[in-house]
C-alpha cells in the first residue's frame, strides 16, 4: 500500500513547503529534488514543460522522496488523467471559478464509484506497486486554485465538492482580479484579507489549503495562519537572482549573499 507523504504531515498539523519548476529541464527537476523541498510542483501553465519533457522531470523528480504534483494548463480531463497516470500524486488546476468545475476536476482525479477516472497507472502503478488503484482514490490530492472573483463568491459551494481535496491560492491573477496590481508578499490589504479568509475558511471546512509565495518568510507567515503547504518562488526565479548575485559581487557591487527572488523574472 502507498501513502501520500504530504496528507500524513498535514494530518499530523505540520506544514509542507512546495518548489516550483517552471523550466522544462531533467536536470533542473532533479537538482531541485535534492535540494529539500516536501513537494515539487511542474508548471505546465505558465512553466514551459509539454507532457513529455514533464514525465522526464518526473522521472528524475522520483530519484528522491519528494512528492511530484503538477500543474495542468486548464481544466481538461484527459491531461489530468495522463499526469495522475505518469506519477504525480496530485493536481493542481488553474482559474476554477464554480462548483461544477471543481467536481470536474475532483472526479477527474478519482476512480468510480467516487469518480470517473480511466484505469491505465502506466507509472503511476511502477511507482507505487500493483494496488495502486486500490488506494488512489485516497491518496492522490485535487486542488483547484482561487484566484478569481468568481471562484472568491463561489469558494463555499467549491467547497462543498466531496471529493475535492482543497484549493490553492494564486496571489498574481487574485490581484488582478480585485483591482490590483499581480505582485507577490506585498499584496494590497484587499487582497491579503481574501488570501487569509480563503485560508481561514477552507480550514474550517476541513480541507487543504495551499499559496503561492516569494520569498520563504511569507511563506512561513502563511503557513502561521493556517496554510498546508507552502510554495517558494520558482526554479528559474531562484537561478535568476543567485545568477544576478553572483555577477554583482564579482563586479564588486550589489550585496555579499543572494537577494530575494526578482518578482520580475518570471510568472506564475
Amino acid at each position: 500500500m502507498f501513502k501520500n507523504p504530504l496528507l500524513e504531515e498535514w494530518s499530523a498539523g505540520r506544514a509542507t513547503l512546495n518548489g516550483w519548476l517552471a523550466s522544462p529541464c531533467m536536470s533542473t527537476a532533479e537538482v531541485m529534488a535534492h535540494a529539500g523541498w516536501d513537494s515539487l510542483t511542474i508548471d505546465m501553465q505558465h512553466g514551459l514543460a509539454d507532457y513529455q519533457t514533464a514525465v522526464a522531470m518526473l522521472t528524475a523528480i522520483a530519484t528522491t522522496d519528494v512528492v511530484p504534483l503538477a500543474r495542468v494548463p486548464w481544466m481538461d480531463e484527459g491531461i489530468v488523467m495522463r499526469m495522475l497516470d505518469a506519477g504525480c500524486l496530485g493536481v493542481i488546476c488553474p482559474m476554477v471559478n464554480s462548483q461544477d468545475e471543481a467536481a470536474r476536476l475532483a472526479t477527474a482525479c478519482r476512480y468510480p464509484p467516487n469518480g470517473r477516472r480511466s484505469y491505465g497507472p502506466i507509472r503511476a502503478a511502477l511507482l507505487s506497486g500493483s494496488d495502486y488503484w486500490r488506494h488512489a482514490n485516497r491518496e492522490v490530492l485535487s486542488i483547484a486554485m482561487i484566484e478569481t472573483r468568481e471562484a472568491l463568491d463561489a469558494l463555499d459551494s467549491i467547497l462543498d465538492v466531496e471529493e475535492l481535496s482543497g484549493v490553492y491560492i494564486g496571489p498574481a491573477d487574485l490581484s488582478l482580479a480585485l483591482g490590483c496590481e499581480p505582485t507577490f508578499d506585498q499584496e494590497a490589504p484587499i487582497v491579503e484579507d481574501a488570501i487569509e479568509h480563503i485560508i481561514t475558511t477552507t480550514k474550517a471546512r476541513g480541507k487543504y489549503v495551499g499559496v503561492h509565495n516569494l520569498t520563504p518568510a511569507y511563506a512561513r507567515r502563511r503557513a502561521e495562519i493556517g496554510a498546508d503547504f507552502v510554495s517558494v518562488s520558482s526554479d528559474l526565479r531562484l537561478m535568476s537572482a543567485a545568477a544576478k548575485a553572483a555577477v554583482a559581487e564579482f563586479h564588486g557591487h550589489g550585496p555579499k549573499h543572494s537577494p530575494p527572488p526578482d518578482d520580475s523574472a518570471a510568472s506564475y
